[in-house]
This record gives structure tokens, sequence and C-alpha cells, in this order.
């Protein structure tokens, strides 16, 4: 057990308390006296083994001030990595090669090490996760200066070796946010390497959307097909390969000129909005058939934006604003009939 597993049964348990004080209450079923002690002095040794071992919030005072901690972290790793950026840019000029390589090859080194101290003195990995960003902050900062210093030309395996550097950190520690950020640098390398295959010179591999799809499709397969020790994990690849491929097909739907394919404008936009609307219908039944509600938002998510999207184009420019606004807000009323709908479809798969 992890400390998501020990928080989730810490979180069962008191929905199940509140549950069973509501259920006295409102005079439906009551425990004896005896079982509810033994019970209760169960639970209070459940709660207290968990806080002990993996230092859960047991009361919702104690989960705001979590959501803090995560913030106070997140910006906390912001600010040191560029504490660490600007101090390289203020005093690098002084400093001889043999210095400048041996920093930078000491920085990743260090703050690694820091986040293996702060991983065996917190369970909550809070400033491990911190530590860890500064890490891959360091050892970005590590390739690219040495590759200035040594005169070497830049390609893009250097998205290579910081995502892997990344991935090992997040899978090490069990850090989800050092986990997105692996999922960055290895998409870019597999979209920049797509774009190559083109021709096109891999730093230009933004230009091109469809660049990004092939890595969206391998996270979202991933995360489906493979077995992670962490559930959060598999959750966050199917999110997130398909949050890229919808954002693909987004700008691909708007601005047809910039795809490879070899058609119109118009027909591009044409065939790339109906593969939205189809792939986030899909999106919402595979969240509801395997019980994920991340890809069921985000299915609805896009569904929404892409509708709204043609709304505007066929529209706007030709009815009345109050006519066309109206419209929309009847539309938002359809849709949230149809939101219904499928969440109770979502509860009978369940039961």
């Amino acid at each position: 057990m992890d400390h998501q597993q020990a928080q989730a049964r810490v979180d069962r348990i008191q929905a199940f308390r509140e549950e069973l004080t509501q259920l006295a209450r409102e005079g439906v079923f009551e425990l004896p006296a005896g079982a509810k002690a033994r019970l209760d002095k169960h639970y209070a040794g459940l709660l207290a083994r968990f806080a002990a071992q993996f230092d859960v919030d047991t009361t919702s005072d104690q989960k705001r001030l979590s959501w803090g901690m995560r913030l106070a972290s997140f910006l906390g790793a912001l600010a040191l990595s560029a504490a660490v950026f600007f101090f390289f840019y203020r005093f690098w000029g002084g400093l001889g090669t043999a210095a400048q390589v041996g920093l930078l090859a000491a920085a990743p080194l260090l703050a690694t090490l820091g986040v293996e101290y702060a991983a065996r003195r917190e369970r909550t990995l809070y400033f491990a996760s911190l530590m860890a960003l500064v890490a891959v902050a360091c050892f970005v900062l590590n390739l690219s200066v040495l590759g200035q210093i040594f005169n070497i030309t830049p390609t893009q395996n250097a998205f290579l070796a910081w995502g892997a550097f990344a991935m090992l950190l997040a899978y090490t520690y069990r850090l989800r946010l050092i986990l997105v950020a692996g999922l960055t640098s290895l998409l870019g390398y597999l979209s920049a390497t797509t774009g190559t295959w083109s021709g096109a010179y891999w730093l230009s591999f933004g230009e091109r959307p469809e660049n990004f799809v092939l890595g969206g499709v391998l996270m979202f397969a991933i995360g489906v097909l493979s077995r992670h020790r962490q559930p959060a994990f598999a959750a966050i690849y199917r999110v997130y390969g398909l949050l890229v491929v919808f954002i693909a097909i987004l700008i691909l739907s708007n601005w047809g000129h910039i795809s490879y394919l070899p058609w119109s404008s118009a027909a591009i936009e044409q065939s790339y909005q109906t593969l939205g609307f189809a792939l986030a219908g899909l999106t919402i039944w595979l969240g509801i058939r395997g019980q994920w509600p991340g890809m069921v938002n985000l299915g609805s998510s896009f569904f929404v934006l892409h509708l709204y999207t043609k709304l505007f184009d066929w529209w706007w420019d030709w009815l009345p604003k109050y006519l066309f606004f109206l419209l929309l807000g009847l539309i938002a009323v359809l849709l949230l009939v149809l939101m219904r709908r499928l969440r109770s479809v979502g509860a009978e798969v369940r039961t």
C-alpha cells in the first residue's frame, strides 16, 4: 500500500462513518453500542497507523492544508529553478571552462541527492517533488549550456535525455508532476522526430500539429494497455495523451492550411471537425465503460468546445447577436440534459 491507496481508504472510512451517523439520525439504522465501540476502536487504530506510516489527511482541515502545500511546493520549485538559472546567468562569465563544466555536472547530481534525502525524511513527497523539479531544471540547463560551451549541434535528442531523466525520477519516487514533465519532453522528442521524417528542420516541429498526434496516441495506449503500479500514473497517461490529440485536432479544424494533408483547407477543416466530434463521443463512451471520470470530463469538454466553435463559424456573421446567444443558451440546456443522461448511464454501468 502506498500513500494514495492509504488516503483512499481513509476517505472511505470517513464517508462510512458520516453515512452511519446520518442513518442513525434519520432513525433508519443504528449499530448496537458494543458493535459501534468495536468499529470505532478498529477505525481509530487504522487511522492512527495510516497517519504514522503514510502521513495521510484524516480531517477536512488537513486536506485543505495539503492542497496549499502542493501549491506552495510547485511555486517553490519554480522559484528555485529560476534562482538557479539567474545564478548561472549572473556569475557565468567570470568562471573558467573547468569550473563551468564542474558546476553544470554537479547541479543535477546535488539536486537528485536532495530528492533522495527529502523522500526519506517525509512521506507526502512535497519536498521531494520540489527538489525533483529543480533537478530536472538543472539537467535541462546542463545539456543546453554544455552544448553551447563545446559548440555541439543541437538536436531533438536533448528532449529524449531530459524526458528519460524526468521519468526515472518520477517512477523512482512516485512523483506525478515530474511524470508530466517527462512525458512532455518525450512528446517533444517524438514530435520533432516525426517532423524530420517529412524533411523539416527539427525545431519546426511545432508548426505542424499532426506531429504531436503519434505521441499522444502512444501515451493513451500505454495508459490503457499497460499495468501500472501507480494507478494515478495510468490516468495521467490516458488523459494527457488524449489532451494532446484533442488540441492538435482542434487547431487543425480551424487552420487546415498547416496540415500535411494534400487537400484544400476547407476539406481538411471539415474532416478534422468531424473527427473531433467522433473522438469526443468515443472518449466519453470509453470513460463511462472503464469508469475513468477524467476521460469523461475531457471528452465532454472538447465536445462542447468543438460544438461552440462550429456554431460561431455558422451563425455569428448573419444572426442577430441576441438570437445567437439565445440559441447558445438553449443548446447549453440541451447539453445539460444529455450529460445528465450520460451520468445516469454511468451510474447504471457501475451498479
